[in-house]
């Protein structure tokens, strides 16, 4: 039988960071990667969440509003380890924050 490598797990932590959640291995509809990360497609900004997130509802998180028609850079998005990391966290607002703190890009941000 030939040896091949292992296939790459999005949900094992990077080397030089502290262990993460491995409960959240699917979509939370936590909506940081909505809010966090700059979408140019979308003309989104880093920090500011994406016009077409819909306000977050109990029980069911922060939905695309869009999603069926969302451009490939969303459709690509998977989830990985930084959702184990941001999902728990109360508010938009902290996990957001975290999600940019983890990528180095909290100094970005124009102070609140």
């Amino acid at each position: 039988m030939p040896d091949h490598p292992p296939a790459h797990d999005l949900f094992t932590v990077p080397a030089g960071m502290p262990a993460r959640s491995a409960l959240t291995r699917d979509c939370t509809a936590c909506g940081a990667c909505c809010s966090a990360p700059d979408i140019a497609a979308l003309h989104k900004p880093l920090g500011v969440p994406c016009t077409h997130l819909q306000p977050e509802r109990p029980g069911l998180g922060c939905l695309c509003g869009i999603y069926e028609q969302r451009p490939q850079v969303c459709r690509s998005y998977a989830p990985d380890w930084v959702c184990g990391e941001v999902a728990p966290l109360p508010t938009l607002e902290q996990r957001v924050r975290r999600y940019l703190d983890i990528y180095g890009l909290s100094d970005a941000l124009p102070l609140a």
